[in-house]
């Protein structure tokens, strides 16, 4: 077999003759950035073959590339297949690199009622005139304690067999850890003396790309620890989909491995950082899509992206952490919320819960954007949902100078009207590498508001500015010259890229209308939108609304969850009867199939204008269009 050697550090692997690049590098270890899942359409797995041969049609992926990195030997990674032995330098751009990882929610009020209790008890020893049981006088005290009914509580065998030992070494004087479970209570743990501050519970997101976890203390309800990186599935495939062919492929107990090693990580940075044992860890509770949570549970997920696509499991699951890999207390507990279907997973009941819309009799509109999104109408008495594919131009796939919030990716951009000079912020003030999302959204919303395009997205080449000009193939805009780069290159928006980002918006608005005309009602109705997740965490509301990304309502009612699934789980971990409120929002919510709805493409059709073909939905953006097209014939 072929030995590719990439450099610069000289990792080598072996793979069969005709494998891509991407394979290779992923079977190295290497994390590649594949933002469109290999399929040629980014161009952000970009590759040097420094020595070797590949097949690569350049001529048909040509538009990555100028001329002088053709003859570099550069080529995309996932569509390069390799011939013979190869040596290839990876670009650090090509990896993924540290993100901007969105750790934090808005402080939610929190009743603090736990399903794990701990129980200090100086216990009377037996004697000849009491020879009760070691258990029997453990529960007894546990019950005059305050605590469960001693009949009431389960003790597993492995709890017995510490009891008799822990009791006298200990004096007598012990903590009892004791756990509401599905079925009753449960102890989980014995210990010496009395370790009754030392009481803890995680919560986690476990995110496609991403996963955070918050350590909470089950006393005070305070948060003693926080730690996050990425999804180590990524080498296994960048989306779900691909994640899933690798589980066809015999790759089901690797992806379970990563996603444990993941949540491992992000529990042992969170615990290094409060200076506390994971064993003092006692419940775990886990937000995530309906694919990832099968995942860490080790079930198939193939069936679920063949028709009719079910899922294996909808409700929520509990079982012993330890038992799935997870490095907590031995007898500690797993919490996973349940699901609505393939496609609105835990994620999306912890982003509900988190909102409160499901207390509400105002009607919300709940959205998640990220390569998918998911979107969700309703209130306490009625929810709908639905989710489809965005694409990756909002993630920075498909767009030339795209990126996701790596250091040096431009997030913010604003443009002066009369002299079209971008002024921008980059992620950590550094120079400008690209465009990540929210960038793309201000960029696009400015475009618009300077008439430099029009609503169909095509650039207006008739105003005589340096900054617009004809490209390799369509018209751009400059938005930061070479020498302000730190690529070397001048940063531009193409009007390729102006279209992949309407067609990304579209879907997300068409979804946003197709849950209305369901629910019967139109956006003056709507009370309040919420944006979960990263990418509207960090999105300009206003400009949201002047691009079509969502339905026009005044933008003081738009607002941001932050990580709406960490704070789910925080919910869930510190207030056990909101496990039960979480499995009632679960079968509350009657999903839609956009694919089956004989509305949604022409939803999608009128949406695929800025902000949509019908002005009348966006009456505040019409006005301010009418308003700068004023300024523009005036200059």
């Amino acid at each position: 077999m072929p030995t590719v050697t990439f450099l610069p550090s000289f990792r080598k692997t072996e793979v069969p003759k005709g494998s891509t690049i991407l394979e290779a590098a992923q079977k190295a270890g290497f994390h590649m950035n594949v933002v469109c899942g290999g399929q040629g359409k980014c161009g952000k797995c970009s590759v040097m073959v420094r020595s070797g041969e590949i097949d690569f049609d350049r001529e048909k992926y040509g538009s990555f590339y100028t001329d002088e990195e053709v003859s570099q030997g550069f080529c995309l990674s996932c569509q390069a297949r390799i011939n013979g032995d190869l040596r290839v330098l990876i670009p650090e751009g090509s990896l993924v690199q540290e993100q901007q990882i969105l750790v934090d929610s808005p402080g939610v009020p929190l009743e603090i009622n736990p399903a794990v209790w701990k129980y200090a008890l100086t216990l009377s020893p037996p004697t000849l005139d009491d020879q009760s049981p070691d258990l029997t006088r453990l529960l007894w005290g546990i019950e005059k304690s305050g605590g469960p009914k001693e009949g009431s509580i389960y003790a597993p065998l492995e709890v017995i067999r510490e009891i008799p030992k822990v009791l006298r070494e200990s004096g007598w004087r012990i903590t009892a850890t004791v756990a509401l479970v599905p079925g009753g209570y449960r102890m989980i743990n014995v210990e010496k003396g009395d370790t009754t501050s030392h009481s803890y519970g995680a919560a986690v997101d476990l995110g496609t790309t991403t996963v955070v976890v918050y350590i909470r203390s089950l006393i005070d309800g305070s948060i003693v620890g926080t730690g996050s990186n990425y999804n180590r599935q990524i080498s296994c495939g960048e989306d779900i989909l691909s994640r899933v062919n690798y589980a066809k492929r015999g790759g089901l107990e690797k992806l379970q491995a990563l996603a444990v090693e993941s949540i491992n990580a992000a529990l042992t940075a969170a615990s290094n950082s409060a200076g506390i044992d994971r064993d003092d860890v006692y419940e775990v509770v886990v937000a995530g899509n309906t694919i990832m949570t099968h995942i860490l549970m080790g079930i198939d997920p193939a069936y679920m992206i063949e028709e009719p696509y079910v899922p294996v499991v909808r409700r929520y699951l509990t079982t012993a952490a330890r038992r799935v890999g997870l490095v907590v207390g031995k007898n500690s507990g797993l919490f996973i919320f349940p699901a609505v279907s393939d496609f609105i997973g835990g994620d999306i009941i912890a982003d509900i819960l988190a909102s409160g819309m499901a207390e509400s009799n105002d009607i919300s509109l709940l959205i998640d954007i990220g390569t998918n999104f998911e979107v969700v109408l309703g209130n306490r008495d009625w929810m709908f949902a639905c989710a489809g594919a965005a694409g990756p131009a909002l993630e920075g796939g498909e767009v030339l100078f795209g990126m996701r919030a790596n250091p040096g990716a431009i997030e913010q951009v604003s443009l002066d009207l009369r002299t079209l000079k971008p002024s921008f912020r980059t992620i950590r003030n550094q120079q400008p590498r690209g465009l990540c999302g929210s960038g793309l959204i201000d960029l696009l919303a400015e475009l618009l508001r300077s008439c430099i395009i029009d609503r169909t997205g095509r650039i207006n080449t008739a105003i005589a500015h340096e900054r617009i000009r004809q490209g390799r193939q369509v018209p751009e805009f400059v938005v930061a010259w070479k020498d302000e780069t730190a690529i070397g290159k001048d940063i531009v928006i193409t009007e390729n890229d102006i279209k992949a980002l309407i067609m990304s918006k579209a879907s997300i608005l068409a979804a946003c209308q197709t849950l209305m005309n369901q629910a019967g009602i139109g956006r003056e109705e709507i009370a309040r939108i919420y944006f979960s997740g990263a990418f509207g965490n960090y999105i300009n509301k206003d400009h949201a609304i002047t691009i079509g990304l969502i339905p026009e309502i005044p933008v003081e009612r738009v607002t941001t969850i932050g990580n709406g699934a960490i704070a789910g789980a925080n919910i869930a971990l510190l207030n056990r009867r909101k496990k039960r409120v979480i499995d009632e929002i679960a079968r509350k919510i009657a999903y839609i199939e956009l694919n089956a709805d004989p509305t949604f493409m022409d939803e999608y059709t009128g949406s695929c204008f800025l902000p949509h073909t019908d002005l009348s939905l966006f009456p505040g953006v019409e006005k301010m269009l009418d308003q700068c097209r004023i300024l523009r014939e005036q200059s």
